[in-house]
């Protein structure tokens, strides 16, 4: 059995490292802050749909009501769980420093809560935002989710990501010399981009000793720029086949201490225009764990 698993996984799992940490079943629960994108005004990222919902109970009640919405549900199940917000949609700290202070603050004295993660951008993290970091860091356990995408600065241009991998590089560096936990999101099969360039993004964020990852599959949404640009160039969608290979690729660069928070992503259905196989997640999952043990290979072993 692989190290840092409590289970068939052959990879570090996000679940095993909660446990580990807290001696207890966690779980994120993400809530919905309002924040925007400051790439907007740009025109955005090319696969990102407009008014996109996250997993979000009703992102129209307050945070904390959010919060307690989605305990409820999963008290049922899980009633002595703890618990990590995830303030999951937008870019977080695209906003006066204060009024991410006021988004925080209802949940820092709720017991059940142990940890805080945040999704933004490297290009949005001004030195006060690193200072409060710090800060918040020591009252509980802080994640900063930061999205790259890829490590091929053309890629990041075609995808109209509004930054390069230097940009990203630099905010990494600046979150872990406060001594922030750092999770990278990736996309495979991002258009035109090769095996050798997904693998080089494993590499580079190896090489920036990132604490977690996160690793989705492109797919494509009715009504995004991606839409249009795959009619008009047709370019290839990874199979499933290639998809499982590429994962397992890439696991085999990163160090076995780095957390994979997530090893494919979830599409909204009745947008979805392709790749179908990415509804059936269970059947992908089962079938990266079935190749990783075929192959006899593990997270790391390009390694050792």
């Amino acid at each position: 059995m692989f190290k840092y698993s409590n289970d068939n996984k052959r990879y570090h799992t996000f679940n095993y490292f909660l446990r580990k940490k807290f001696n207890s079943k966690v779980f994120k629960i993400p809530i919905d802050a309002k924040a925007t994108c400051p790439n907007k005004i740009n025109g955005g990222c090319i696969y990102c749909k407009d008014n996109s919902k996250a997993n979000i109970t009703n992102n129209e009640l307050s945070l904390i009501t959010q919060y307690n919405e989605e305990v409820k549900i999963l008290n049922k199940k899980w009633p002595n769980a703890k618990h990590i917000v995830y303030f999951q949609t937008g870019t977080n700290t695209y906003m006066p420093l204060e009024q991410f202070k006021k988004n925080i603050k209802p949940f820092l004295d709720i017991p059940e809560i142990v940890g805080i993660s945040i999704a933004t951008r490297c290009d949005c993290l001004s030195n006060e935002y690193l200072n409060y970091f710090e800060e918040l860091n020591q009252k509980t356990f802080l994640t900063i989710e930061l999205g790259l995408q890829s490590s091929n600065n053309s890629t990041l241009k075609l995808i109209n990501r509004g930054h390069d991998k230097e940009s990203f590089a630099s905010a990494v560096k600046s979150l872990k010399n406060k001594g922030i936990f750092v999770v990278a999101h990736i996309i495979n099969g991002l258009p035109f981009e090769t095996k050798e360039d997904m693998l080089n993004t494993a590499c580079f964020l190896n090489n920036l000793q990132v604490d977690g990852i996160k690793i989705h599959m492109l797919h494509i949404l009715k009504d995004t720029p991606l839409e249009k640009l795959y009619k008009k160039t047709n370019f290839h969608i990874l199979t499933k086949e290639e998809y499982i290979d590429i994962v397992i690729n890439q696991l085999e660069i990163l160090d076995e201490k780095v957390v994979i928070e997530r090893i494919t992503g979830d599409p909204i259905i009745e947008d979805l225009i392709t790749p179908t196989w990415l509804t059936k997640k269970f059947i992908l999952l089962n079938d990266i764990d079935k190749e990783m043990l075929y192959r006899n290979t593990y997270q790391g072993q390009k390694n050792n």
